[in-house]
């Protein structure tokens, strides 16, 4: 019988039940995974103003891109819009009521730097994180808030970039134009941090009212064009302010060639804007703009940006996405990222005073999950459309600036400024730290021009700012300054050596500087005070600077910085001088200099040579012994001094040259019996006294300058207050010296040189001497002046023109000892030793000429073989012997050899050369060729005809 099968029933069941559990499960997980955590986040915003519109926009595309690429995320921020405009009280209440009422979680905003002083406080107290994508001020840092984040970059990041490009060009001035708020104040002190640094001067300030009318503006444009500089830094706040600045600048022409402006980023980004039609108005100026990183995901963003913005506001055709919407953007995903690691716990508030208080922010409450979302806020990190995203103590990680130029119809790229490269054309350089212009590309400048404005003018549009400059004022007239009333044109006229230096100085600068001389005097013309009183008026800002004859001293330079010195100076004591003759065994050696008694010596050998050289061949009173002819060389040229030389001079030649030189000798002995005349008989002058001791000692009086530190300087040396006498000048000295009210007198050098130069042969400057630092121009302390005016300085102290302005305003100090003026310098008889050198040069040339000349046959026709040496030993011994050609050797028909015997004027050279051999033998000396016969030595031969030529008369 067959088995049955099993019922099919409980398989059927069992499938169903699994399929119900199943979908029970995914019921269940669908229901979780739509159970989110709703975080409040607030956010307060200025939807009147473009930053505002666009920063919304990309908050909400950002949170809607961040969830729908994290799914699992548990929490969801949800933004609560507070619309504000830029009233700073409307900020505060927005935050108090979100902190309050709503109890949100963080706070993404406020959008202006002012609005966000106040609400960091509220966020402190209520340890709400607040995150601020358009606050840009510095001074937002010095909160050290734990509970803000400044997602924007720091305006003081651009002011070395500004500097950068300033330095790169050479421009040594520039003008900051600024909105007079707080967003514009505060990037002042970094701004001109960096400019000191880059040496960049700031003769003026510009600050233009927020709310500033176009006639205010003109007035402020008209101001700025009186100024020689022509370099201007545009700091102003993404309002309608910049756009009308630029608009009036181009209708008065100063958007024209010679002017520079350099835009901050808070105007670049500006550009953006649907309002750039003001870009007409801005061709060439250069723009510091936050570098954008080309990327993929940046552009494919720019793309769905664009389309919902229309679709939110169809009236704006040309939006263009900026920075401030990145940053927007980076922010919430940064929030969103901490949000979720924290969770969703403890989200609520803790009330701090449970019985209430008197107003809203007695009764705020403390996020209790406010620390933690702080703290992952510090720690959050990704890459975002701006670039890496990061804080660091509470700020936006710094990063690449870009400059641009505004040309045509909107901006181009020239370079990059980095902190670790300077400028630079391209991005990720190796290269070191750099401000060469070169590293930019080109720029088209305001008015067209491709070339380089200069940064100044010579000849401003009106009258502007000028530097008041105090003028030290003499009671007296003085070589160092003189203040002369002008009836003319009823002003003063400044002139005299301090001031003709700082025009120089002033003509040396690299850029022009502006300024008027005012007489540091009362309404009669006397002077209003000692210089430490000027130098404290410019201390206390009642002048820009002081110019004169001002010494650097240790006190004054605690009220003002000081140029280096354009003079030396120390303080000295003058005294009278007296006679005294001399008494010395070496007088007779002081007529002549002592270079000038060696050339004379010199020239004593060389003229005795020269004379030995001329007359030795043809002159018996030249010949004999080495000794005998080394001695009359030297003692007829000795003799010739004397005029009593007894040698006879037989040639030409020789004679010329000792005409030549008796000459000079007669001109040297005459000068040097007139000097020695009178330094025999004339009176030496020396000083009266050389020792300050010996003035404290007789208790004599001494004279100083007033109104000068000079007094408590000699003070310090123990003088009593009765043996001091006040001079106010020079003129003043030279009486008290005359009545015998004083013996001597302290002063600065400067001073006393002048006046022994007036009265050399009276008075003589004598130790110890008082360092001090010099004259030199007084300015503010800190005044950027400072350095180009020293580097000026120098500049004219190592070149001629120093030389130039002493020499117009200071006689020319010749005084010296009588001993010194007594003598002769080998300066003052240069050209009588030139005259003697070139005529016996001459002579000796001539001569040797003549004798090469003469015999030439002889080196012509020795052998091949023969040395050098050999040839120049034996024209040595034709030069020893006598010249039998001379008519000083003809005696009736005959000549007489170097032996004394006779020789027939038709002897054979075969002959005479048989007797030079012999003389060669005896004497270890070669012979001379023209004793040799044909072939026996130098195997030469004399033509037919020519041997006796060069013996015979």
């Amino acid at each position: 019988m067959a088995k049955k099968k099993p019922a099919e029933k409980p398989y059927f069941v069992r499938l169903v039940v699994s399929l119900i559990v199943c979908m029970r499960i995914c019921l269940a997980t669908e229901e979780s995974s739509t159970m989110k955590i709703p975080i409040n986040i607030g956010t307060i915003v200025n939807m009147d103003s473009w930053v505002g519109k666009v920063g919304l926009s990309c908050l909400n595309m950002a949170l809607s891109d961040f969830y729908s690429s994290h799914p699992q995320y548990k929490t969801r921020l949800f933004l609560h819009i507070n619309d504000t405009n830029t009233d700073v009280v409307h900020a505060a209440f927005a935050a108090l009521h979100l902190i309050k009422n709503v109890e949100v979680q963080a706070i993404i905003g406020p959008q202006s730097s002012m609005q966000a002083n106040f609400v960091i406080d509220l966020g402190d107290k209520a340890k709400v994180p607040v995150v601020s994508f358009s606050a840009t001020s510095p001074s937002l840092a010095s909160h050290r808030s734990s509970y803000f984040f400044q997602a924007a970059q720091s305006d003081s990041y651009q002011a070395k970039a500004i500097s950068a490009i300033l330095e790169a060009f050479g421009w040594r001035e520039a003008v900051p134009i600024y909105v007079d708020n707080d967003f514009g104040r505060e990037l002042m002190p970094s701004l001109v941090d960096a400019l000191q640094q880059a040496r960049v001067r700031i003769p003026y300030r510009s600050a233009i009212p927020p709310a500033a009318t176009d006639d205010q503006i003109d007035t402020e444009l008209y101001k700025l064009m009186s100024m020689q500089s022509r370099v201007f830094i545009l700091h102003l706040s993404p309002t309608s302010l910049g756009s009308r600045l630029f608009t009036k600048a181009a209708e008065i022409g100063m958007m024209n060639e010679g002017y520079v402006w350099i835009m901050t980023t808070s105007l670049t980004d500006l550009l953006t804007s649907p309002n750039a039609s003001v870009i007409n108005s801005m061709q060439g100026v250069i723009g510091i703009k936050t570098h954008e990183p080309k990327t993929e995901e940046l552009e494919n963003f720019r793309v769905r940006w664009k389309r919902q913005f229309l679709q939110e506001n169809p009236t704006m055709v040309d939006a263009q996405l900026n920075v401030f919407g990145l940053w927007a953007y980076d922010a919430a995903f940064a929030l969103a990222m901490a949000v979720e690691k924290v969770g969703g716990k403890g989200l609520g508030f803790r009330k701090l005073n449970a019985s209430g208080g008197l107003t809203d922010l007695d009764n705020i409450g403390v996020s209790e999950n406010g620390p933690k979302l702080s703290e992952a806020l510090s720690t959050t990190r990704f890459r975002g459309l701006a670039g890496d995203f990061s804080f660091v103590n509470g700020q936006l990680q710094s990063s690449t600036l870009q400059i641009v130029n505004v040309h045509g119809h909107g901006i181009r790229s020239v370079g990059f400024w980095t902190p670790n490269n300077g400028l630079t054309r391209k991005l990720n350089s190796t290269s070191t730290y750099s401000t060469s212009k070169s590293n930019l590309g080109p720029i088209i400048w305001p008015g067209d021009t491709t070339s380089q404005p200069m940064g100044y003018t010579k000849y401003p549009t009106t009258f502007g700012k000028k530097l008041r400059l105090a003028v030290t004022v003499k009671d007296n007239i003085s070589s160092f300054v003189q203040v002369v009333n002008d009836s003319s044109r009823n002003k003063p006229e400044f002139t005299g050596f301090c001031i003709e230096v700082f025009k120089a100085v002033m003509d040396a600068m690299p850029y022009p500087v502006i300024y008027d001389f005012i007489p540091f005097s009362k309404p009669n013309g006397k002077r209003a005070g000692t210089n430490n009183d000027l130098i404290y008026q410019v201390y206390l800002g009642n002048y820009d600077g002081a110019v004169g004859d001002i010494t650097i001293t240790a006190n004054r330079s605690n009220y003002v910085d000081f140029t280096l010195p354009y003079t030396d100076s120390e303080v000295t004591m003058i005294v009278p001088t007296k006679g005294k003759k001399i008494k010395n065994a070496w007088v007779f050696l002081k007529p002549l200099t002592w270079d000038l008694w060696v050339t004379t010596g010199c020239f004593l050998v060389f003229i005795g040579f020269v004379v030995w050289v001329l007359e030795h061949r043809n002159n018996d009173d030249f010949r004999g012994p080495p000794s005998h002819q080394i001695g009359t060389s030297f003692s007829f040229a000795l003799s010739t001094t004397m005029l009593v030389h007894r040698e006879r001079i037989l040639s030409n030649l020789a004679r010329f040259v000792v005409l030549i030189w008796c000459f000079v000798v007669t001109i040297l002995t005459q000068s040097y019996t007139a000097n020695l005349t009178s330094l025999l008989t004339v009176e030496q002058l020396r000083p009266s006294l050389t020792d300050v001791n010996e003035l404290l000692k007789n208790g004599e009086k001494v004279g100083h300058p007033k109104y000068s530190f000079v007094r408590w300087m000699i003070e310090g040396l123990k003088f009593k207050e009765e043996n001091l006498v006040e001079y106010n000048s020079l003129q003043h000295l030279e009486q008290l010296f005359a009545n015998g009210e004083i013996s001597a007198a302290f002063d600065e050098s400067p001073y006393l040189r002048l006046f022994v130069a007036q009265h050399c042969s009276n008075f003589t400057l004598v130790g110890p001497t008082y360092k001090t630092d010099g004259f030199g121009f007084a300015f503010p302390r800190g005044s950027p002046l400072i350095g180009e005016i020293s580097r000026a300085i120098l500049n004219i102290t190592e070149g001629k023109k120093m030389k130039e302005i002493e020499d117009v305003w200071f006689a020319k100090n010749n005084c010296s000892s009588t001993e010194d003026s007594f003598s002769l310098g080998l300066n003052s008889v240069w050209g009588l030793f030139l005259i003697a050198g070139i005529a016996s040069l001459s002579a000796l040339v001539i001569c040797v000429c003549t004798f090469l000349y003469k015999h030439r046959q002889i080196l012509i026709s020795f052998d091949s073989e023969a040395s050098i040496s050999r040839k120049i030993r034996v024209m040595f011994k034709i030069f020893d012997e006598k010249d039998p050609s001379s008519h000083t050797f003809k005696k009736t028909g005959e000549l007489q050899d170097s032996r004394g015997r006779s020789l027939d004027g038709n002897m054979h050279l075969h002959d005479k050369g048989m007797e030079v051999i012999e003389a060669s033998q005896n004497t270890n000396c070669p012979p001379s060729p023209s004793n040799y016969s044909s072939q026996s030595e130098l195997n030469f031969a004399f033509p037919a005809g020519e041997a006796r030529n060069g013996f015979q008369n």
